[in-house]
């Protein structure tokens, strides 16, 4: 009873109520909209920001980020892309993309922990790190006279990507089980993962701990470096999956497959509870707010607004949402303060 008392005044329950009438409202708008099969399926055009928000809930959660995530969906994009082509298993081309990403993870996480340096800052250099990397990748395979880049030539890669993937690789993302989208089952499951790390395991509450007050979680004997870089690693990872899933999607290989999405990606974890400055937040809450972004993305879209417009109503959700949870935390400070104020006048007069 109390579990479902303490759900009931949650901001996921909150968020859910928002997402259901927001269904709803575009339903009414586009009766389309909600038929079941069309709401699975539209799902494919944003499960990799789920992907890649969930993974990046742990960092946020720690007081840091990882904005370098749209840059490795890139590189592990064309990972995928040049190992195919090189000859390498479909299967194995993708592992491989993951281990990239669990590199380029790991390589922000030694740096956010072994430096003063803010993980913005560090994130910042990674992501035009790992995006040159991705971009440049090709022409130097060509300069050193490998043709990894496609029978088409670099030119034709330049503007089509890497592509002539196997169609089960192709047809991977539009594939369902018992009628549900392979996508959705895939987010669910890695959300499930990083839900029972989170809240299941020392590991989570290392992470709370740190984004309370990580000099206190050292002295308590917290083992702060090593959880700090294994919340990048899965940040990394959950990227790479992104980018993967982007190339089964679009069945091209390009660097650039996920550029735009660092706005939405950051606004889900946001509007899904976590705290900007850590200490607090949830898979949950995260992965309902995902499904709540790509929705409203669809149906802004449907609407007729421009693709153009669209980052602007996100990125203002984003505003208020911060602003919004300033102001309550705010308020419920002040309420706990006169309470106590409160408190200690009355104990003051018993006494007297």
């Amino acid at each position: 009873m109390k579990k479902a008392t303490k759900w009931l005044k949650s901001w996921e329950f909150s968020l859910t109520i928002l997402l259901v009438v927001e269904i709803f409202v575009l339903g009414a708008i586009n009766p389309a909209f909600l038929n079941v099969e069309n709401l699975l399926y539209s799902t494919n055009d944003f499960m990799h920001i789920l992907f890649a928000a969930l993974a990046m809930t742990l960092t946020i959660i720690t007081g840091g980020i990882d904005i370098s995530s749209t840059s490795v969906m890139g590189l592990a994009s064309i990972v995928i892309g040049l190992a195919w082509v090189a000859g390498m298993n479909i299967v194995a081309a993708v592992a491989l993309a993951l281990l990239i990403g669990v590199l380029a993870g790991a390589f922000n996480g030694v740096f956010v922990a072994y430096t003063d340096i803010h993980p913005l800052v560090i994130t910042l250099g990674t992501l035009f790190m790992f995006g040159g990397i991705a971009a440049g990748l090709p022409g130097v395979l060509d300069f050193l006279g490998f043709k990894a880049y496609g029978a088409k030539g670099f030119s034709a890669y330049m503007y089509e990507g890497i592509t002539g993937f196997p169609d089960s690789f192709g047809n991977f993302t539009q594939n369902s089980i018992k009628g549900i989208p392979v996508p959705i089952i895939l987010v669910l499951l890695f959300a499930l993962l990083l839900g029972l790390l989170l809240h299941r395991t020392r590991f989570g509450r290392y992470l709370y701990l740190i984004g309370v007050n990580q000099e206190a979680a050292e002295y308590t004997g917290v083992p702060v470096k090593k959880a700090l870089i294994l919340a990048y690693v899965l940040s990394g990872l959950g990227a790479a999956i992104s980018g993967a899933m982007l190339t089964s999607y679009f069945t091209s290989a390009r660097a650039d497959l996920g550029s735009k999405d660092l706005l939405p990606i950051l606004t889900a974890v946001v509007l899904g509870g976590t705290d900007i400055m850590g200490g607090s937040g949830t898979i949950v809450g995260t992965l309902i707010a995902g499904i709540f972004i790509g929705y409203l993305r669809q149906g802004l879209l449907a609407l007729g607004v421009t693709s153009d417009v669209v980052p602007v109503v996100t990125g203002f959700l984003l505003v208020v949402v911060v602003a919004a949870k300033l102001l309550i935390s705010r308020f419920n400070e002040g309420r706990i303060n006169r309470r106590a104020l409160r408190s200690g006048v009355m104990n003051l007069l018993e006494r007297r």
